[in-house]
């Protein structure tokens, strides 16, 4: 199912077969193969592999196995506890650890056998082409669990006393990162990791990730309803009403009281534009979630009634308290307007994490986010947007477009090569880019 790989190796035979054997009938046997791979790419399912981490510690294992750590490919649906008890079959006399963290000198220089098992994360190495691009979910799918040769997997760390009221206060992530000798799918299922690197996530970098994540989980499942309006609600009423509501998850008051006080900003004066940062995600997800309510609202069933009802009632008053303080972000009508690709099948753009804290870090430069406004009540007096999250896209793509404008038009020759400049960017800007409101 690696059509990917597939559709590469085609082209280089269809170039053989047109340019060197002249095999015709061949080549459109094996077009018409590659327009079948593309329909399945686009159409199949294919599930993604877990993938393990894999320690080998102890003297009683050979050598090129010994103090040594793997990351293996599982098989389709594998889960951990399979994956391990596969393990144990094969070293019988080996123990278990239960531990996800490095084991010190004691348990490497024994003589006996200890295995340590744990799921790692594949890094999506996304080519070149498909960045900052809005690229269907489907393509992007296969990039996440293949074309992988970097892993991670995050511990929790508290540091300092623990505060019963907030959690979040002293919760540091151990990070670390497994890259591997070579990429994922190979001739092997396990490569060896060759440099463990860890790093620690600061409270407020963490909540920063997990306000991403949030933003990046709402705003693609609410394009999947725009795309497709005949998906089940049920997803999306469990994602809303597990943010909406206080009862919860608390809301936004944990990071209020651990980092938007006084005294964090005297203590960690350097991570003013964090802060910042971490605000603005939060102004950000307000018209997502009410994006998501609209939807939830048009899908309402009898049974849903209560619920939605309840996260309106929520959200007015999240939404009232997040603009008088964090100020105000508008949609573009690209997330919000039912589209259909031109063959009638679904075609989803996905909307990843870095690209939505790369366009809101603009956006605060373009003042569309004001914290001076924390102190004021009044809605006018608060910064609204000025165009959408796109707007910084919007901008390099115009001065690529005044570029081509401003070719010189020596003869009508040249004249018509600048209009069609003007008309091929008229066309990519009806496709990708969404005009300021």
């Amino acid at each position: 199912e690696m059509w990917e790989k597939a559709i590469q190796l085609s082209k280089e035979l269809a170039d053989m077969y047109e340019n060197k054997v002249f095999d015709y009938e061949g080549l459109g046997h094996l077009l018409k193969k590659r327009a079948t791979f593309y329909e399945n790419i686009m159409k199949a399912m294919r599930p993604q592999p877990e993938y393990f981490a894999v320690g080998y510690y102890g003297q009683g294992f050979p050598s090129f196995l010994r103090n040594k750590i793997f990351i293996y490919r599982g098989k389709e649906y594998e889960r951990r506890e399979d994956f391990n008890l596969k393990l144990l079959t094969q070293f019988p006399s080996a123990e278990k650890m239960t531990s996800t963290a490095p084991p010190g000198e004691e348990i490497k220089s024994s003589p006996k056998q200890y295995v340590q098992c744990f799921i790692v994360k594949p890094v999506m190495n996304l080519p070149a082409n498909y960045k900052d691009k809005p690229v269907p979910e489907q393509i992007l799918n296969y990039y996440r669990a293949n074309e992988v040769q970097q892993f991670t997997h995050s511990r929790p760390v508290r540091k300092g006393e623990k505060d019963p009221d907030n959690e979040f206060a002293n919760m540091w992530i151990e990070r670390t990162t497994y890259p591997t000798a070579y990429s994922f799918p190979g001739i092997l299922k396990w490569f060896e990791v060759k440099q463990v690197t860890t790093e620690e996530i600061s409270p407020l970098e963490n909540a920063i990730e997990t306000m991403e994540l949030t933003n990046e989980k709402i705003s693609n499942i609410v394009q999947q309803h725009v795309w497709d309006r005949s998906l089940p609600v049920h997803p999306l009423s469990m994602l809303l009403n597990g943010i909406v509501d206080p009862a919860v998850m608390g809301g936004y008051t944990n990071y209020e009281k651990a980092f938007f006080t006084e005294k964090y900003l005297q203590e960690h004066p350097e991570d003013q534009d964090k802060i910042e940062l971490l605000k603005q995600l939060i102004a950000l997800q307000m018209p997502l979630l009410a994006e998501g309510i609209r939807i939830h609202g048009e899908k309402l069933t009898e049974q849903l009634k209560p619920l939605h009802d309840r996260l309106t009632a929520c959200f007015k008053e999240l939404k009232k308290k997040v603009e008088k303080q964090y100020g105000v972000i508008t949609l573009p009508p690209s997330l919000t307007e039912r589209k259909q690709s031109r063959s009638g099948s679904v075609v989803l753009p996905y909307i990843m994490s870095s690209t939505l804290r790369r366009l809101s870090v603009t956006s605060v430069a373009s003042s569309v986010v004001s914290t001076s406004s924390t102190s004021s009540d009044s809605t006018s007096s608060r910064p609204g947007s000025d165009g959408s999250i796109l707007e910084p896209l919007l901008e390099r793509r115009i001065s690529t477009a005044s570029r081509a404008e401003e070719l010189p038009t020596k003869d009508d020759g040249d004249n018509r090569i600048s209009k069609l400049k003007r008309k091929e960017w008229s066309i990519s800007k009806s496709q990708v880019i969404v005009e300021k409101e």
